[in-house]
């Protein structure tokens, strides 16, 4: 098996692009109740690790985003925990 070799920057106040891949592909992400807690969890985030949401693509089964964290912050990490909770 080959494992992937990701490169991460940590560069405060940076700008990063995710892609998020459901587990097995599964389709829900653009059902209305997924939709619903999905913007729950980031506004109740954002409350407390604050970024900037630049762009965000909704499908079925993943989502992209482009987020800019603030001055001084690089965690991208820690928001991404507060949102799978």
């Amino acid at each position: 098996m080959i494992m992937s070799n990701y490169r991460r920057t940590t560069t405060s106040g940076a700008s990063y692009f995710f892609t998020v891949v459901i587990f097995r592909r599964q389709k829900f992400l653009t059902d209305d109740n997924c939709r619903v807690w999905l913007r729950e969890a980031i506004l109740k985030t954002r409350v407390r690790y604050p970024f900037t949401i630049d762009a965000w693509v909704l499908l079925p089964d993943h989502l992209h985003c482009i987020w800019t964290l603030p001055e001084g912050d690089a965690d991208f990490s820690v928001r991404w925990n507060g949102i799978k909770k």
